[in-house]
């Protein structure tokens, strides 16, 4: 038996990555392509530029197909995931009828205004379903409670009436939804010419892009946490319910259905954060690092372990994007004096966001009335030892990092290898593709150290400081 190749496609805010995988979850072959920088006509209006989710992936798969090197006849589907939380507007023949909204855009959230240029309104999984195989296919578990009327138990389009009514979308409008794991349409003709994908491959659905990312990073029972590093950083855990009324978290569709997945409050814009910082440390210190033979991280991070917990006092709290409704949030930086180094600072980015996770991952167990005693550790920042042991030793249990840390591309693939019947489930699927790489074990005297660090000074430090930040936004 020949081996089988699946394709799974992340299609994030900053970049579209496309990875080719054997039925073993192995990477045969990688290729990524920026977006450009998003729109912001007015404020609270952030949109993607011309076609860009499109273009990116048209190059991106043009990339990955040329390196590929075995017979594409091998090759059993591609699993599509997309941004989630976005809004597309489509003409009647599939075109935009105007920008992708990105998650960012207070518009996404808004009741659906009737314009007869608009045929549709879907995820960006239906747009680029379309653009794929001509078929007008929406993915469930990507068509947002917040957005679309769908069903959280039946995982299609409501029957209530009122509920439905309540968005403003008319059922016209909408485009018929699938479950993760089954095959919304075919590559036809002109994508096959566009991104060089064989012409008939079969495109899977998958889910949102942290649930896709969850599946990918083995997240498939209740006594296992994910920390998602990411643009967007967030913490999940899985679940069989559907919890509508939770105070500390939110009831997610998984990419396994019929399943759920419970997650906390978030922090926008995350780890781009430490994007922020390396570029503003200086182009000396970054040719400082590249003469020395390593990264700029890698030098930071040097920097930074010689810094005990806490950083000496010195606190990040990581809210470098408000929300369109909170505008008075900013970032903030607190407690400097002549110790402080660009280590010190460093750590305080890393531990200011991985506190204020954490606080929000123990807000949400608590009420759930579990504690998990692992956790995964997905995204780029896995990849930073340091970063590794920090989360370790603040949350107190093991962490795990996998082989493949670009987990919502494994998860597609994982979807592909169910539709394809490579597994019977996708459980099984998971245990034979998502391999753990290593782990860390907390050191219970800092654990400590960062118990009492964020009992004592940081857990209320934002509500301390909303009505100071409330006043500089009104000047």
């Amino acid at each position: 038996m020949s081996e089988k190749y699946l394709i799974g496609v992340d299609s994030g805010s900053q970049s579209t990555k496309v990875t080719i995988f054997n039925q073993r979850g192995n990477v045969v072959c990688t290729a990524s392509e920026g977006l450009r920088p998003m729109q912001t006509r007015k404020p609270g209006y952030v949109e993607h530029p011309d076609d860009d989710l499109w273009d990116s992936l048209k190059i991106v798969l043009q990339k990955v197909m040329k390196e590929f090197k075995g017979n594409p006849k091998d090759i059993v589907g591609v699993g599509l995931c997309s941004i989630r939380c976005c809004r597309v507007f489509m003409k009647s023949d599939g075109t935009l009828a105007a920008p992708v909204m990105s998650w960012m855009d207070i518009r996404a959230y808004e009741k659906f205004e009737d314009d007869p240029q608009i045929a549709y309104t879907c995820s960006t999984s239906g747009y680029l379903t379309f653009r794929l195989t001509g078929a007008f296919k929406e993915m469930s578990a990507n068509a947002y409670q917040w957005q679309f009327p769908v069903d959280m138990e039946t995982w299609d389009w409501s029957e209530d009436e009122t509920y439905f009514k309540g968005f403003g979308i008319p059922r016209s409008k909408l485009m018929d939804i699938q479950i993760p794991g089954t095959i919304l349409g075919h590559v036809n003709e002109k994508a096959s010419r566009e991104t060089g994908l064989p012409l008939g491959l079969p495109v899977v659905s998958t889910a949102n892009d942290k649930a896709v990312e969850a599946l990918g990073s083995g997240l498939i029972s209740p006594d296992t946490g994910l920390v998602s590093l990411g643009t967007y950083i967030t913490s999940m855990v899985y679940g069989s319910k559907n919890l509508p009324n939770a105070t500390n978290f939110f009831t997610n569709l998984s990419c396994i259905p019929n399943q759920y997945l419970y997650e906390s409050g978030g922090i926008r814009r995350g780890m781009w954060l430490i994007s922020w910082y390396k570029g503003i440390i200086g182009e000396e210190y970054a040719a400082k690092a590249k003469r020395d033979g390593v990264s700029v991280e890698d030098a930071l991070a040097k920097e930074a372990e010689a810094v005990p917990p806490g950083s000496d006092g010195l606190f990040t709290i990581p809210d470098w994007l408000a929300p369109a409704t909170q505008l008075y949030r900013k970032g903030v930086i607190l407690g400097f004096d002549e110790r402080h180094t660009r280590g010190h600072i460093y750590r305080s980015l890393l531990e200011g966001i991985a506190m204020t996770l954490m606080n929000s991952y123990d807000a949400m167990n608590t009420e759930l009335g579990k504690k998990p005693q692992k956790i995964i550790v997905s995204g780029g920042g896995s990849n930073s030892d340091l970063y590794m042991q920090i989360i370790a030793d603040l949350y107190g249990v093991k962490t795990v990092r996998n082989k493949v840390n670009g987990a919502a591309a494994l998860g597609s693939a994982i979807c592909v290898a169910v539709a394809a019947g490579l597994y019977k489930s996708f459980q099984d699927a998971a245990v034979a593709m998502v391999e753990e790489r290593d782990s860390f074990l907390p050191d219970m005297d800092r654990h400590a150290q960062y118990a009492k660090i964020n009992t004592v000074a940081y857990r209320d430090l934002p509500k301390l400081l909303e009505p100071a930040l409330k006043a500089v936004h009104q000047l």
